[in-house]
């Protein structure tokens, strides 16, 4: 019988069972840095040189270390929201509404679920667009390489995402997201592989003289550049750094498995600064080296933008690596959002036996237990999916607008707010209102990329049909 999150067991050994009579959890602060590193280190790292080139050296640099300390600030709150009242002994919250309803209430875990659930199936539809544009950008190196530079290699998006898609309703059976680890650790460790690929190309180009010129201030307004539209590139460039920051939906899908002792709020803290850190590395060297090598004109993503043509095998390679990442961090995206839907489905009709009885099936010396409700439910979410990112894929627009709607909501009011109510900060105090300028901060980022990510897509929407966008 399949041991799936959420569920109790029928083991009656205490050594075998954490505190809530469930089964005992192995994780440790490894197992959830390579979890953060797979989210995280996701569809918009490469997009990050050009929002590098829209914000300019000071303001670029200046706004990834300030994301990454606000972000380090932040999910460490979290992290001692996972039990309640007390961080250590009290009960667990195995989602973040499960947090949310705890420490604010009834009002504040609706107003939670809808974005929370909102940015997860967002942010799979912007992974579909990932995917398939990488897919492409492999066959175009391979099309340039043999025909030159100069040739057509224009193709279509949708041949891949529906490949892309077909894959993930397979992959989507898989029943919970404990038995992920070893496509997470996968697509973590191919993360690092496109990132150095793409910071090696980029590398490559400034060493040997022929980075473009670049400015402290970013891209210069000019005949091809109106200021309005400058403004509206900086504030697509805050949500898509804002959207490379964010783990929030599904941190406490991680901190679920982990061990009970150490505390599990001091193992995520430290899996938090680590798994941070990397990121930030990651994102400068990438954001610096991409906007170095190409200045102004660097591509909204530097490996299927076409700034790099040779060696073509690298490039495509690189590409490779993206799709891999991309199929792991979908599930680890979506396994949360299926879960929920399927315990609801579960309490609302407890004795439906389509929803939930498994049928045992024999492949060989393999036994897999299929679910009626769970294959049909799944398989719908990523048809859906596969076609919202057919009708609208444009890379850089939309993964801006995903970054805008998690980033003030997931990763920094909800924390601020659980924070003072865990710990009964008094209103008006210096602490108080040092939280709720940084919120509003944080609120005001959130609206100007929203706003420049909107307005990009309405003008991409005029310019292209739907379903016949070719990359």
């Amino acid at each position: 019988m399949d041991i799936e999150a959420g569920k109790d067991i029928p083991v009656r050994d205490p050594a075998l069972l954490d505190d809530d009579g469930r089964i005992k959890r192995t994780g440790n602060v490894f197992t959830a840095t390579t979890h953060i590193v797979t989210v995280v280190v996701g569809a918009g790292v490469l997009a990050l040189a050009w929002a590098m080139a829209q914000l300019g050296w000071i303001a670029g640099i200046a706004v990834m270390i300030l994301f990454a300390c606000i972000s380090v600030y932040t999910y460490n709150l979290v992290a001692d929201c996972y039990r309640f009242p007390d961080p250590v002994s009290g009960k667990r919250n195995y989602t973040y509404m499960q947090a949310v309803d705890a420490y604010l209430g009834g009002k504040m875990h609706v107003f939670c679920g809808s974005v929370l659930y909102g940015k997860l199936a967002g942010v799979t539809v912007g992974y579909t667009i990932t995917s398939s544009v990488s897919l492409v950008a492999i066959k175009k190196a391979i099309c340039f390489h043999k025909k030159g530079h100069d040739a057509y290699c224009k193709f279509s998006n949708n041949p891949y995402m529906i490949g892309f898609g077909i894959c993930q309703i397979l992959l989507s059976q898989i029943p919970n997201f404990h038995k992920l680890t070893w496509l997470s650790t996968i697509a973590a460790a191919t993360s690092f592989g496109y990132a150095f690929i793409g910071s090696g190309l980029s590398l490559s180009v400034v060493v040997s003289g022929k980075g473009e010129a670049t400015s402290i201030f970013g891209s210069k307004v000019g005949p091809d550049l109106s200021e309005a539209d400058k403004v509206w590139k900086v504030f697509s460039a805050l949500g898509n750094i804002a959207l490379a920051c964010s783990f929030a939906t599904v941190i406490y899908d991680i901190m679920d498995t982990l061990k009970s002792y150490p505390p599990e709020n001091k193992q995520m803290k430290k899996a938090n600064m680590l798994g941070i850190t990397t990121m930030t590395i990651l994102f400068l060297l990438c954001g610096g080296l991409g906007y170095a090598a190409f200045g102004d004109d660097t591509p909204g993503n530097i490996l299927t933008g076409f700034g790099f043509y040779e060696p073509f095998w690298l490039v495509a390679l690189g590409n490779v690596f993206i799709v891999v990442h991309m199929v792991g961090a979908y599930q680890v995206m979506a396994q949360p959002l299926f879960r929920v839907i399927e315990m609801g489905a579960n309490m609302a009709w407890p004795r439906s036996d389509f929803i939930n009885k498994s049928y045992p099936i024999k492949m060989g010396s393999l036994t897999c237990n299929i679910n009626l409700f769970r294959i049909i439910w799944r398989s719908m979410y990523v048809a859906v999916a596969t076609v919202i990112a057919m009708a609208m894929p444009f890379f850089n627009e939309f993964l801006a607008l995903l970054g805008a709607i998690g980033f003030w909501p997931l990763i920094v009011f909800f924390p601020v707010q659980m924070h003072i109510a865990q710990k009964r900060v008094k209103r008006l105090s210096l602490k108080w209102c040092c939280l709720q300028i940084l919120s509003f901060a944080c609120f005001l980022v959130t609206v100007s990329a929203a706003v420049g990510s909107v307005r990009g897509i309405s003008k991409n929407i005029k310019k292209y049909k739907l379903f016949q966008y070719k990359q």
